[in-house]
Order: structure tokens, then C-alpha cells, then sequence
């Protein structure tokens, strides 16, 4: 076995000590408050902490909030003394972003522990500068044998259930980043700006959770004030930001970052809204998104509005960011017999079989937001996900799959592991033909997990048109169970270099691997 050691060095220890004492002596601005204020005195101060995101051999973004207009500053070195540092000029950071902004670093060294700072500088006076806050992350191995580590789950601050000071906040982060993933997978649901948090709510037992609360979270949002303070309420959690200086992310979207089981076009029949329209909430939702998270795309980090991306992590993996949301059709009985819309998008779809068909990686990670084979409804008659409960022929938004999965096969592309949330449950899904309906198509294995702090649900029926098997469910037999019921979960995956095997470990918070299966590279049927 070929894991590179997961025992921080001497050197690592001593600026995660210095970053997490550095983030945590930070003052927060006060909970509810919105857009920091010009006139404040001081000196700029980073308090919402920094991320890295869609790090790759050579290149990383990040990312820093301040609290009033400032120039961001990065400066990255190979030890925690920044001799011989490099500095980025990032930004200048004001209202137009939020004070958000990110600075991409490029050629960076393959496989290396990167330590970073990111100062803020007063505009007026250069001089007058913010305490440094500090981060570090490792870049993607050049090396087969380095072998990589990641770590996926999603859905945060939903169904009412906020950050709770009396368990510690969001305390499932602290124990993903003690495993020092290589980066954190985020398969959607990263806010929910349709679910308001209030102060307290009383359990089924009697005991009473209680959240910390801010204005934008006391509605549903519809403003981009309202978006954005959504965003930046997970921020409130010291766990999280420990999170963030030490684990870059790969975020993706799903519906409530936007409306419950939001689609194009959509107009809302709710009355909690005075916008009615979602593609004008979706607009302001993805702006706060690009605001709040250091994400990359075909044309940069400021991009064109896409979600979909490939992120190239060393010849061991790609894993492909796919946008179920901004392209998809209208939820509906799912029963039409020609959908070349689908839940991809004609384009997506295109852009998905030719990055496939290009990847040498061994394992190609496919990240989607939501089940493929598990029956997700939006009310009486319709569906949310794929599949619509009918176990024959592929019909409606299966057609698209089903294509997907007959091009994967003529390919012979081989590697490819589906990851999601979305269903507030953990389980391992085997898809092969000889269950099937439709039987053009390689077995693959779908792995769910989630979720990180939200309620947990039971779980969702079969659809056998791919021929799922559920291998392993673990899910609770009545709905919205909180945190302080149940334990969050996360899923966990190892590459190795020397074998190339890959190996899916479902987590429950707490310390117990709940279900583990190892997949042998270029072997069909597992």
C-alpha cells in the first residue's frame, strides 16, 4: 500500500496550530449584520477566514472575505517561514463583490504542502494592513504512487437545523478535517435559502435545539443581500473555517441553494415569496455562490455562469463536476418517450461524453447532485431526480442516462464511480444490466452520503430500470431526525498508488465506517 503518510509533519503542525489559533482569536462582525460598513476604524480584518478551491497539480483559487473596502494580497511558500515566499496581488475587495474575492495561483509544485497567507490591504494607505490569516493545502500529485484521499457529503443548515452552540456548532467538520483529506467534495445543498432557522425548536423527546440565528436566515431569501447572507451564516461556525484553512473544497450546487426543487423557467405558486419568478432567484443565488466559493471554469475563475467543470487531480483522478439544476426540464411525471433536454442539458451531456472519452485518469469521479436509481418526488405526480418509479424501459429524463451510460460502455471508458447527496441519508447503490431494463450499459456503483448538518429522512424507493441494488442503507424510519439524534454522515475515499484500488468508506460522525468496498481499477462488474 502506497498512502502517503496522513500524519501532519513537525512543520504542519506548527501553522495549523498558528492558523487555527489565528482563526479562532478572530471577531466576527455581529450576527445579523449585512454589508460591513465604510466608516469602520481599524485596519481590514479577514474574519469569515479563508478557502482554496479546485486545487490541481499547479493551480488553486483563494478565497477571503473583508470586513470594508481592501486589496487582497496572497503569498504562498513551501514552509510555514515564507522564506523565498511568492506573492499574488489579488483583488480589490467592496460592495459589488460582497468584499469577497479570489486569487488563482498558478504554477504551483505538484504534490507539495503549500502554505499561504492572505493579507488585506487599506486601499488609501497600503501601509495600514490586516493580520495576516493563514491556510495551507496540498496540491495534486504528479506521481501515481503519491495515491490521493478525498472526502465528500453536502446538505448544510437545512430543515431548520442551524449552527447549535450547545453541541459545539457544525462539529462534524472537525472530525473530517483531523482525517487531512486531499479536498472535500461539496455535492450540493450547500445553503438552504428556502429554510429558516429559528432560535429554538423543540425535539420529539423534549429537549430543545437551539440555533444561532442572523437576519437573512429569519425568511426565505429572494435579494442578493438575502443570498448572500445565507452563504455567510455557515461562516459563522468556527469548525468550518477551521475546515476551510486546512481542506480545499470542490463545491457544487443543487435546488436549495436556490428554491426546494427549483428548475428553469419555474414560477413559484408560494406564498413566502414576492418574486415569484426562480430564474431571477437563481440569477442572484449563483452570483452569492460565485461570491462565496473559490470555483473555476472553462474561462476562468469569474466565469460565464457554468457550473459543469472537470477538475484534473493527478493521474489517479478527474472528477466531473456535473450542474443537475440550470439545464434540466421541468419536473413532471417523467414519462415522455423522446427528452433530449433531460437533467443534463443537450450541451452538458456533449461536454461530459467528450471530457470522459479525453480523461487517462484510473478513476474518473462522476460528482452529481442528485441519485440516479433512488425515486425522489416533487409533490403527488411528479419527479425530481431521474428516476420516476417506473422500472421499465427508459422513459423522460432516463433517456439522457441512459445514453450517457450505452456511450460510457462503447467507449470502454473505464472507472467511473457516481457520488451524490441530495436524500439526507447514507447508502451503496450496484447498477448492472442483468437487473435491467434497459441493459447497454457497464455495472458501475453509486455512493450517497450526507447529511453534514441537516435533518436525516428514510429512505427512498428503487427504480430498476438500471438495475440498482441497494448493497447498504443506513437511514432513519421517520423524517427531519436532527443532529441531535442521529449523527451526520460523510463519505470517505482512498486511492492507492502502488495497486490503484479505490476505496469507499460510508462514515458516521462519531468515528464508525458504517460500509466499505474496494474497486479495482479497469475490472468491470466489481
Amino acid at each position: 500500500m502506497s498512502y502517503r503518510p496522513r500524519v501532519p509533519s513537525p512543520d504542519r503542525r506548527s501553522v495549523l496550530r498558528g492558523s487555527l489559533a489565528a482563526s479562532a482569536a478572530l471577531t466576527l462582525p455581529v450576527v445579523g449584520a449585512s454589508a460591513p460598513a465604510f466608516a469602520l476604524s481599524g485596519r481590514p480584518s479577514a474574519a469569515w477566514g479563508v478557502q482554496v478551491g479546485d486545487v490541481t497539480s499547479s493551480s488553486a483559487l483563494v478565497w477571503v472575505r473583508s470586513d470594508r473596502p481592501a486589496r487582497m494580497v496572497v503569498e504562498t511558500s513551501a514552509t510555514e517561514s515564507f522564506r523565498r515566499a511568492r506573492t499574488w496581488h489579488g483583488p480589490l475587495l467592496g460592495p459589488g463583490s460582497d468584499f469577497t474575492g479570489t486569487t488563482p495561483l498558478y504554477g504551483l509544485p505538484p504534490g507539495e504542502q503549500v502554505h499561504y497567507r492572505v493579507t488585506l490591504l487599506d486601499p488609501q494607505d497600503p501601509r495600514r494592513s490586516g493580520k495576516p490569516v493563514h491556510g495551507t493545502f496540498r496540491t495534486a500529485p504528479a506521481r501515481r504512487r503519491d495515491g490521493v484521499r478525498f472526502l465528500w457529503s453536502g446538505d448544510i443548515a437545512g430543515q431548520g437545523w442551524g449552527i447549535n452552540p450547545d453541541i459545539g456548532g457544525y462539529v462534524v467538520y472537525d472530525e473530517m478535517r483531523r482525517l487531512d483529506p486531499d479536498f472535500f467534495l461539496c455535492s450540493g445543498d450547500n445553503i438552504y435559502a428556502d429554510g429558516v432557522i429559528e432560535p429554538s425548536v423543540t425535539l420529539p423527546d423534549g429537549r430543545v435545539w437551539r440555533n444561532v440565528t442572523t437576519e437573512e436566515k429569519s425568511k426565505v431569501a429572494e435579494t442578493l443581500a438575502e443570498y448572500r447572507g445565507n452563504f455567510r451564516y455557515n461562516l459563522l461556525d468556527r469548525n468550518l473555517r477551521e475546515f476551510n484553512a486546512q481542506v480545499p473544497s470542490i463545491v457544487q450546487w443543487d435546488d436549495h441553494e436556490v428554491r426546494n426543487n427549483w428548475y428553469p423557467g419555474q414560477i413559484l405558486d408560494d406564498a413566502r415569496y414576492a418574486e415569484k419568478d426562480v430564474d431571477v432567484l437563481a440569477a442572484r443565488s449563483v452570483r452569492a455562490f460565485r461570491e462565496y466559493f473559490p470555483v473555476s471554469t472553462p474561462h476562468g475563475p469569474s466565469g460565464d455562469g457554468r457550473m459543469h467543470r472537470v477538475v484534473r487531480h493527478g493521474p489517479l483522478l478527474d472528477v466531473f463536476v456535473l450542474d443537475m439544476r440550470s439545464f434540466r426540464n421541468a419536473n413532471s411525471p417523467g414519462r415522455q418517450a423522446d427528452d433530449t433536454t433531460g437533467i443534463l442539458g443537450a450541451e452538458q451531456l456533449r461536454w461530459l461524453k467528450h471530457e470522459l472519452s479525453r480523461s487517462r485518469a484510473v478513476w474518473k469521479v462522476i460528482a452529481a447532485d442528485m441519485p440516479l436509481g433512488l425515486v425522489v418526488t416533487d409533490g403527488a405526480t411528479d419527479f425530481e431526480a431521474v428516476a420516476q418509479g417506473d422500472p421499465g424501459a427508459p422513459l423522460g429524463r432516463e433517456l439522457q442516462i441512459a445514453e450517457l451510460l450505452r456511450f460510457v460502455k462503447h467507449r470502454r471508458i473505464t472507472g467511473t464511480v457516481w457520488l451524490t447527496a441530495d436524500v439526507h441519508y447514507t447508502s451503496a447503490q450496484h447498477y448492472a444490466p442483468e437487473r435491467a431494463a434497459f441493459k447497454d450499459f457497464a455495472p458501475f456503483w453509486e455512493f450517497v452520503s450526507g447529511p453534514l448538518a441537516a435533518g436525516q429522512f428514510p429512505a427512498n424507493a428503487l427504480d430498476a430500470t438500471f438495475g440498482p441494488d441497494r448493497v447498504f442503507v443506513q437511514a432513519p424510519d421517520r423524517a427531519n431526525v436532527s443532529p441531535m439524534e442521529s449523527p451526520q454522515y460523510f463519505g470517505q475515499v482512498d486511492i492507492d498508488g502502488d495497486s490503484g484500488e479505490l476505496t469507499v468508506r460510508l462514515r458516521a460522525q462519531g468515528g464508525a465506517v458504517l460500509f466499505s468496498k474496494v474497486l479495482s481499477p479497469g475490472r468491470v462488474g466489481q
